[in-house]
C-alpha cells in the first residue's frame, strides 16, 4: 500500500494476468485508446486520465487546469519517468504540459514516446 500512496500504482498487483503483464510491459494495451482519440474523447498527447477516486488527491486548482483537456494516449509524464514519478510529479507535469503547450512539444513526446516504449522503460 505505500507503493500506491506513493506512485498510485499497485506494485505486483494480482489482477494482471500473463497476458496482461506482457501487454502492459509492451504499452501494446494502450492501443485500444485509438479508438478513443477518433471518437473524439481523447487525443494522442496530453495529460493520461486520472481516477475518479484522485479528484480530490489533485486538488481543485489543479483539477481546473488539468480536466480543461482532453485526455492523451501518452503525455509528459510518460516520457519523463513513467511509472517512477510521484503521483504530485505526474501533476506538476501535466500542469507544465497544458500551459506550455505547442505542436512541436506533442512531436517532441511521440517521438520519445516510441523510445520509452521500445526500452520498456518504467513499464511494470
Amino acid at each position: 500500500m505505500e507503493n500506491y500512496s506513493i506512485y498510485h500504482k499497485y506494485e505486483n498487483d494480482p489482477r494482471i494476468t500473463k497476458i496482461g503483464k506482457f501487454l502492459r510491459k509492451t504499452s501494446a494495451d494502450e492501443l485500444a485508446q485509438i479508438v478513443n482519440v477518433f471518437k473524439g474523447d481523447m487525443n494522442f498527447v496530453g495529460p493520461r486520465p486520472y481516477m475518479v477516486t484522485e479528484k480530490d488527491l489533485i486538488g481543485e486548482f489543479n483539477e481546473e487546469i488539468i480536466l480543461r483537456t482532453k485526455p492523451g494516449i501518452t503525455g509528459l509524464w510518460q516520457v519523463s519517468g513513467r511509472n517512477e514519478l510521484t503521483f504530485d510529479e505526474r501533476i506538476e507535469l501535466d500542469k507544465w504540459y497544458i500551459n506550455n503547450w505547442s505542436l512541436w512539444t506533442d512531436f517532441v513526446i511521440l517521438l520519445k514516446t516510441v523510445k520509452v516504449v521500445l526500452d520498456k522503460v518504467g513499464a511494470k
